[in-house]
């Protein structure tokens, strides 16, 4: 996910998305950079518009959340499973922040 970041950041940089330039940006963030996955993604984004790209994933986000947002008023009898689920979902989620950050 970081050679991802890495390469939005430099399109919003306006910097050409190039193997150097995210193995710079990995290495300036201290992650250690796997050279062919490097390569694979600049090869994945060639020809890619990427702006289309983040506005297509915008615009799918809400909708995708909306039916998920209409199921737990649904669901409103096991309230004591649900707040079970929510603390494991937290946990998850702020182990997944964790690994973002190395």
């Amino acid at each position: 996910m970081e050679y991802i970041y890495a390469a939005l950041l430099l399109h919003n940089s306006g910097k050409a998305i190039t193997e150097e330039a995210i193995t710079a940006v990995l290495k300036a963030a201290g992650i250690e950079v796997n050279e062919s996955r490097a390569k694979a993604l600049v090869a994945a984004l060639d020809g890619v518009d990427i702006e289309e790209a983040i506005s297509k994933a915008a615009f799918a986000a809400p909708a995708a959340a909306a039916p998920a947002a209409a199921a737990p008023a649904a669901a409103a009898a096991p309230v004591e499973e649900e707040e079970e689920e929510e603390d494991t979902s937290e946990e998850d989620g702020m182990a997944g922040l964790g690994a973002l950050f190395g």
